[in-house]
């Protein structure tokens, strides 16, 4: 398939700014997509990620802020993107937010963010881009993640927040079938927390891996790619992008 086989589309990526979110912007606007980079704080990597884009090809990428807790930003984001756009081919939910939450310390503040982050702004994200992909055929890529089903130590919101998610990807696909295809990529090994982890935490995580490798950010770009670029007939799946691990 040639370079451009997205040209002309419109995707909008959330949580796009920084790591994962800006190597599917950057492997998707490779393909030809226009990009709409959603942020939520990340302005100045936003913005410097949107002007590399336009510098090679002029228009081509737009920044948008929103914060995905309030979901009557929502609507309002979905607008804006396809008032710059005049389209919308594809919806990627990838804004998250990760964190440990041992229990006997989680409060509702962690339930409402973590479960808000991942489960209910996707929902909303899905409800309000529906019309507009719906008149173009377009798709939905989730972001889920390998701990949906493996559950991870001192993570007892964030697991079933990314559990919800890939049943919200499974019940999207019968709900928004035949027009929109809708599907979900759970992450391995790909980036390590920011707020660190040691290096034998992560030696212990690669000795469960059959790659025996960490992934990076790319490998995940190239499965969204493949969702929304040469999938026309898969709908429903989650395909795990994790070096293995979630077998061993």
């Amino acid at each position: 398939m040639s370079e451009q086989d997205l040209g002309g589309k419109v995707v909008l990526v959330t949580g796009a700014a920084r790591r994962i979110g800006a190597a599917i912007v950057t492997r998707l606007h490779a393909n030809g997509a226009r990009v709409a980079i959603h942020y939520r704080s990340s302005s100045d990597e936003a913005d410097s990620l949107a002007s590399g884009l336009n510098d090679e090809r002029a228009e081509s990428a737009a920044t948008f802020q929103a914060d995905l807790l309030d979901i009557d930003q929502i609507p309002r984001l979905v607008a804006a993107v396809t008032d710059w756009g005049g389209r919308l081919d594809a919806l990627v939910n990838n804004a998250s937010t990760f964190y440990p939450t041992p229990i006997g310390s989680i409060t509702e503040a962690h339930w409402e963010d973590l479960m808000g982050s991942n489960l209910k702004a996707p929902l909303f994200l899905s409800q309000a881009a529906q019309p507009h992909l719906k008149a173009t055929g377009g798709a939905i890529v989730n972001i889920v993640d390998i701990h949906s089903q493996r559950p991870l130590r001192n993570h007892a919101v964030y697991g079933p927040a990314k559990a919800g998610l890939a049943m919200l990807t499974r019940a999207l696909s019968k709900d928004l079938a035949p027009h929109i295809r809708v599907n979900g990529v759970s992450p391995g090994a790909i980036l390590w927390p920011e707020d660190g982890m040691s290096d034998a935490a992560q030696q212990s995580i690669l000795r469960q891996v059959p790659l025996q490798r960490a992934g990076n950010p790319d490998d995940i770009a190239g499965c969204v790619l493949y969702l929304l670029r040469d999938a026309d007939y898969v709908t429903g799946q989650i395909i795990a992008v994790d070096g293995g691990r979630s077998i061993s």
